[in-house]
């Protein structure tokens, strides 16, 4: 088995091992990751914080030992807390890192940071104050950085700032944690998901006070929530019908 290490800001992960397929999520500065197949150019690897799947460009990381995947491993997660960072290489050159880029891994790639971390399990209140980092964020399919993210790289990462761990994709996340049975139950930082006409869960949101949501849709924003589900204060509709609630916290 071979492992590897992400050290460049964000890099692009896809369904497919081309430049042209689709998105279907980041890997962030410092994250880890098994290689399960090695081709000429590109590499389908399991990505240790939640287990995806995906091809990544081989130019897009370094390989590391098992022993340092091993030991990266079992720590905490220690994370960069500002909008935008830098890191800085043995020849002075700078890299940019979003946030929530994974520092852990500073001495093995032999880089230096001086920037807000944080780390550990922070109380559920915090939820939203780091949700509010990403707010006016740009909707991107798969994205996870305040430059363009999705619904449920929205609530991981938030999840992840606050010292907790998500699945990547909606779905997943759905199978996690307490169903409640009313929205009165509910508290803000737990999660509201939505599903199509199908039934298949498509979309999750952060709830607020009030009756109030946070959720990545055109970007991250604020709308009402009620039985039915989001309604969108601007287009004055509902744009997605609730399937569930979970407590996660």
């Amino acid at each position: 088995m071979l492992y590897g290490i992400c050290n460049l800001s964000i890099v692009p992960l896809r369904i497919e091992p081309n430049d042209t397929s689709e998105l279907v999520s980041q890997l962030l500065y410092g994250e880890i990751f098994k290689i399960l197949e090695q081709r000429k150019s590109w590499s389908r690897v399991r990505l240790c914080y939640d287990g995806y799947e995906c091809w990544v460009d081989n130019k897009q990381y370094v390989e590391i030992s098992e022993d340092d995947y091993k030991s990266l491993e079992k720590n905490t997660p220690k994370l960069s807390s500002d909008l935008i960072e830098f890191i800085q290489d043995p020849n002075q050159q700078l890299y940019a890192i979003p946030l929530g880029a994974t520092l852990n891994g500073l001495k093995l790639l032999n880089h230096q940071f001086d920037g807000h971390t944080t780390q550990g399990k922070k109380a559920k209140n915090n939820i939203i104050e780091t949700a509010f980092l990403y707010l006016n964020t740009p909707y991107l399919w798969g994205g996870k950085t305040p430059f363009g993210i999705d619904c449920s790289g929205l609530t991981q990462m938030v999840y992840k700032l606050n010292g907790y761990k998500l699945l990547r994709d909606a779905s997943q996340q759905a199978t996690q944690g307490e169903a409640l049975s009313f929205i009165e139950e509910s508290e803000p930082g737990d999660l509201a998901f939505f599903d199509n006409n199908e039934g298949i869960i498509t979309h999750v949101g952060i709830i607020m006070k009030d009756n109030y949501i946070i959720h990545a849709h055109g970007k991250v924003r604020i709308d009402r929530l009620d039985h039915s589900g989001i309604y969108n204060v601007d287009k004055k509709m509902h744009t997605h019908k609730l399937r569930v609630i979970k407590k996660i916290i």
